[in-house]
């Protein structure tokens, strides 16, 4: 596997990856990317010129998954999106090599530190449909993880909660913030 910048230049690469979004995506984010189309455009979107945009390519140039970044707060602090990995391919490291990866990318650029949202709209944690805004300090604590929601992944790599945006996606359907120092 190697992973590399992606400069927007491939348009079968750029199909593929607007493909792994819809794919990727479809069991628990049912709103991400529903069509070729609407991927595609995310995929045009991360081609531009201050972003971070990698892939991960197998020996004969087939995708395994894509990560990009957004600078915010003048390039002290980076929003990691999307983070996407060929469905069956989930669970061999792919995704931890390609955030490894961006971390090291964002430290080069002088980025402090790497945030994410990560969305719970399927009742994947015992942060959805109760009430965020009462003692949400202790369920933040005391979160739960029931379908396999990439917060434990994100917490293996070193990425903490740091908030939750509730109802961010509807009622009961909150955003799971995590953050990461990388300097």
């Amino acid at each position: 596997m190697q992973i590399v910048t992606f400069d927007g230049k491939d348009e079968g690469l750029k199909h593929q990856m607007a493909q792994l979004l819809v794919d990727a995506f479809r069991e628990h984010w049912d709103d991400a990317w529903e069509t070729f189309e609407d991927g595609l455009k995310e995929v045009e979107e991360m081609c531009e010129a201050e972003r971070i945009f990698l892939v991960a390519l197998d020996d004969a140039g087939k995708l395994l998954g894509m990560i990009g970044g957004i600078p915010q707060y003048d390039g002290k602090v980076w929003e990691l999106h999307p983070l996407a990995v060929q469905p069956g391919l989930q669970g061999k490291g792919i995704g931890r090599a390609l955030v490894m990866e961006f971390e090291e990318q964002v430290h080069q650029r002088g980025g402090l530190t790497v945030t994410l949202g990560s969305d719970d709209q399927d009742e994947m944690t015992s942060l959805a449909n109760v009430d965020l805004y009462e003692n949400l300090w202790d369920k933040l604590k005391n979160i739960q993880n029931f379908k396999r929601h990439p917060y434990e992944f994100y917490q293996k790599m070193g990425y903490v909660i740091s908030g939750v945006v509730p109802d961010a996606n509807g009622r009961g359907r909150p955003d799971i913030i995590m953050s990461k120092r990388v300097a």
